[in-house]
């Protein structure tokens, strides 16, 4: 008989990245508590929930740049430099805040902070992808993605720890960024090869799969509002600094427990149904919350909670969705565009929902939510009814990546799927043989 051949399992693997995982987990950490302390900060400087809008706005458009460009560099110097590069940089961006509360020194930072960002995260996941392989890159991608909410949402606690009108937060800031870095400079293990990928227009992507193509881009103009303009809704609805970190800590949590169980389901039905149900279950909430007056703290963050397992799963599934339609030679150029059009979108919904806070008061930011999910609801529905999920391939597994960051999450190739077939059938010969020794036994 020959010996059972080892295969690395999912906790292994992951223990192998430890000091990639706690990088990324401190990087997001230092990025959630930066995005709501600079909306309470904006909103006690005065700048207006306009103002306020387009400054935050600037990070998406950094994030778009530096998702292009960062590929490039990685080429040239590797992974490491790169990143230590972009985290310098961040620290530094952050520091800047303080120092100057201008509207466009602020907005000029955060298109600083939204190009180092996208960097970071192109190095971080195109490391976890070089080393996952297609059996269990699902499985680690979900550990990389429960370790980036966690730590985000840990960012949104720290932000009740000092006055945001001080440096102490600022300074905090940045010592979390800084501290990401060590883990990845003091790692021995070699950096992975990047490849040249091919081009893929937002136009043919369409044509591959609407729903999953305009989808991301809906999600990214939601998820921009609610980054964005988030912390600066809660602050006009009367919440303290605190409960400001309570409420968003609730929203990206709302997302993380939601987003596994979510995904499952569409693996297992209609996934173009999942998203009209989960979209509409968004429109409800948020029309519930706009026109209901007088939340108490702990209503409104329930409410952010159960938002944010609506709101945060959707881009998952999107991207799952047009996944669908791709080939193996397909998915690594259309996850490039499915990143631009989540970044396009971002960059409009920060201000989206800026202008229409200015126009009808906090509860602008939940009709901005209401009015992007009932958009989703009907092409949804208008995609069902002209592109149904018989015409698609065989649906592909689902895999839970970020709402906001995302350069990866090509869910199950067809070289995995080939792997799993051919081992069901060695255990389906397997057990054929052991029927007929039973048998032989038996006579």
């Amino acid at each position: 008989m020959k010996a059972a051949t080892t295969r690395p399992t999912t906790l292994s693997a992951a223990w192998s990245l430890w000091t990639l995982l706690l990088g990324v987990g401190l990087l997001m950490m230092g990025n959630g508590l930066q995005g709501s302390l600079l909306g309470v900060r904006a909103s006690a400087a005065d700048f207006g929930n306009t103002v306020t809008g387009l400054v935050m706005s600037s990070y998406f458009v950094g994030f778009l740049v530096g998702s292009v460009l960062t590929p490039r560099k990685l080429r040239e110097v590797g992974h490491v430099r790169v990143f230590a590069a972009l985290a310098s940089i961040t620290s530094v961006a952050i520091l800047i805040h303080a120092l100057f509360v201008e509207p466009l020194v602020w907005a000029a930072m955060r298109f600083v902070t939204g190009f180092t960002y996208a960097g970071l995260y192109v190095v971080a996941e195109s490391w976890l992808n070089g080393y996952a392989s297609n059996r269990l890159r699902g499985r680690l991608l979900a550990i990389y993605m429960v370790i980036s909410y966690l730590g985000m949402g840990g960012g949104q606690l720290l932000l009740g720890s000092a006055d945001p009108s001080g440096m102490a937060l600022f300074l905090l800031v940045s010592i979390l960024v800084s501290l990401a870095l060590v883990p990845i400079l003091i790692s021995y293990t070699p950096q992975p090869e990047l490849s040249q990928p091919e081009a893929m227009s937002l136009r043919a992507l369409y044509r591959l799969s609407p729903l999953g193509t305009v989808g991301c881009f809906m999600t990214g103009i939601t998820n921009g509002a609610v980054f964005g303009m988030g912390a600066v809704f809660a602050t006009n609805s009367g919440l303290s600094v605190a409960q400001v970190s309570v409420f968003m800590s609730a929203f990206i949590f709302g997302g993380a427990i939601l987003q596994w169980p979510l995904g499952k389901l569409s693996d297992k039905a209609d996934r173009q149904w999942v998203i009209v149900g989960v979209a509409l279950v968004a429109v409800m909430l948020a029309l519930v919350g706009a026109l209901v007056s007088g939340w108490s703290p702990m209503a409104l963050t329930l409410l952010g909670a159960l938002l944010g397992a609506t709101t945060l799963t959707l881009y998952s599934i999107f991207l799952a969705c047009a996944n669908d339609f791709l080939t193996d030679q397909q998915t690594v150029a259309a996850s490039a565009s499915l990143v631009l059009a989540l970044g396009i979108g971002a960059i409009l919904g920060p201000a989206s929902a800026g202008v229409l806070m200015e126009w009808l008061g906090p509860d602008g930011f939940l009709w901005d939510l209401a009015v992007m999910h009932i958009v989703m609801v009907l092409f949804g529905l208008y995609c069902i009814r002209h592109y149904p999920t018989s015409e698609s391939p065989e649906q592909g597994h689902y895999v839970m990546v970020a709402s906001d960051t995302t350069p990866l999450g090509t869910a199950w190739t067809e070289e995995a799927a080939q792997e799993e077939g051919q081992l069901e059938l060695a255990l389906e010969l397997e057990g054929e043989g052991d029927d007929e020794s039973a048998e032989g036994m038996t006579r």
